[in-house]
């Protein structure tokens, strides 16, 4: 199916009565998140990548016009003004990698309207859905303290393409290793892998399975030993790992039950048996409640692998995101809906020391300890630069962390911190929501207790 068409369809009226009425003029919408999930410190911003190729490659052919007539059950002539539409627009975003949080623009989209109007469903979906796999998977690692984590995830994700970001967003945050074939081709990731239980039922015994496999692979192999009984399976992984002299490099893998008990029993077979270089790999079940558990218990666990939870963000599959217009053909505007108002006009993030943010206007100079978080990234609807690689996400990530205040670190009841909006942003909230209230007396009369007061340093309107 043609990207184009991967759009709501009120997208589609919307774009063809602004083309009906001449509403072509720039228009700048923010992508945001409104409040952060309730165990989320931080937001790691990703999915810019993937929504740059689409903005560049977008194009309304003749298939996409006869997609939108049938949608709307009206003559494809009736749709062909859209013919053609492509995205000539710029973007400045934050890079993938850096530390976002409530409020904050992690994209901003200045296009012709009907352009801006078109694009956004695709845009929420890529940037709300990758955003919060990262921000899991970075939780991930902060949890492990220092442990590799790999991504067992392509089995239960929503999708394969869901399965190739959980896994390209892993490594951008700091993942060891992918199960995921295509990701670690297309990617550069390195690839990690064991066997399954159904491998050693195949097998007369857990002996024959191990061997076999040994022999398949020259290289450090990694037993699962927990198909049957666990403490008997390490017992037979050691008794072959010595026997085949396949000991350094080599690993056991724990499945299923008290992961931390049978760390600890495992870790003594191999000890006792000469194997003190065999690695101990646990999964099952992992997030990064479980792995902050582990390793605060002391388990001797070498390395975690992560599936279904992380690849899913089961505690918070979803952000409270939002694609809001805030400047039409000059004009700052905003939304004043109970519990969703917004702020108004093109927006900068200034990253103060300590992750002390301010919201602030495009046009603003920096304050002296702040560095702008949003950068140019198209004009034109083209590219800027290249490509960033994952290790350029990664370092942003680390320098955030760096700063980040150990309170949005925790694991469990984590405080996030609350970006301050500057005095020229809240004057203009203020003088713009006066305006419509000036305009639609009804609304003032309504809205009234959510007024900001000028000059406010108060958090920015969502």
């Amino acid at each position: 199916m043609p990207d184009a068409t991967t759009t709501d369809l009120y997208e589609v009226t919307m774009a063809m009565s602004y083309l009906r009425e001449r509403m072509t003029g720039p228009a700048t919408f923010s992508l945001f998140v409104r409040n952060l999930p309730p165990e989320r410190g931080f937001l790691v911003a990703a999915g810019l990548e993937s929504a740059l190729d689409y903005l560049a490659d977008f194009r309304v052919g003749p298939e996409d016009v006869d997609a939108f007539a049938s949608a709307l059950h009206r003559p494809p002539g009736d749709l062909t003004p859209l013919l053609g539409l492509t995205f000539t627009g710029q973007v400045r975003a934050v890079p993938e990698g850096r530390i976002v949080f409530a409020g904050e623009p992690l994209l901003e989209l200045t296009a012709p309207l009907p352009q801006a109007q078109l694009v956004e469903s695709y845009l929420l979906n890529r940037l709300s859905h990758q955003t919060a796999i990262a921000s899991k998977a970075a939780r991930c690692v902060l949890a492990a303290a220092g442990h590799p984590v790999v991504d067992f995830s392509l089995r239960r994700t929503h999708g394969p393409q869901a399965g190739f970001q959980a896994a390209r967003l892993g490594a951008m945050v700091g993942f060891a290793g992918t199960s995921n074939v295509a990701a670690a081709t297309a990617e550069g990731i390195p690839a990690v892998g064991t066997m399954a239980h159904s491998f050693v039922e195949a097998f007369a015994s857990e002996e024959d399975a191990f061997r076999a496999f040994a022999r398949c692979h020259p290289g450090p192999v990694t037993l699962l030993v927990d198909t049957y009984d666990t403490e008997e399976g390490v017992r037979v992984a050691a008794r072959v790992l010595r026997d085949l002299d396949r000991g350094p490099g080599a690993a056991v893998r724990l499945d299923s039950g008290d992961l931390g008990v049978l760390a600890a029993r495992a870790r003594s077979i191999l000890d006792d048996t000469g194997l003190p270089n065999v690695r101990i790999v646990a999964s099952g079940g992992l997030d990064e409640y479980a792995m902050d558990d582990l390793v605060r218990s002391g388990a001797p666990i070498d390395t975690y692998a992560v599936g279904t939870r992380v690849g899913v963000s089961a505690d918070a599959p979803y952000l409270d995101s939002a694609y809001k217009l805030v400047e039409f053909d000059g004009h700052p505007v905003m939304k004043l809906s109970s519990a969703k108002v917004t702020a108004p006009g093109r927006k900068q993030v200034f990253r103060r020391p300590g992750c002390a943010d301010e919201i602030a206007l495009a046009d603003e100079r920096p304050p002296d300890d702040g560095v702008p978080l949003l950068k140019t990234v198209m004009l034109n609807g083209r590219r800027t630069g290249e490509r960033p690689t994952l290790d350029e996400g990664r370092d942003g990530l680390a320098a955030d962390l760096g700063e980040l205040p150990s309170a949005a670190r925790r694991i469990r009841a984590p405080v996030a911190p609350r970006a301050t909006a500057s005095e020229r942003l809240s004057l203009l909230t203020a003088r713009v929501r006066q305006s419509i209230e000036d305009r639609m007396p009804a609304v003032s009369a309504r809205q009234a207790p959510e007024r900001t007061p000028a000059g406010s340093h108060r958090s920015v309107p969502r």
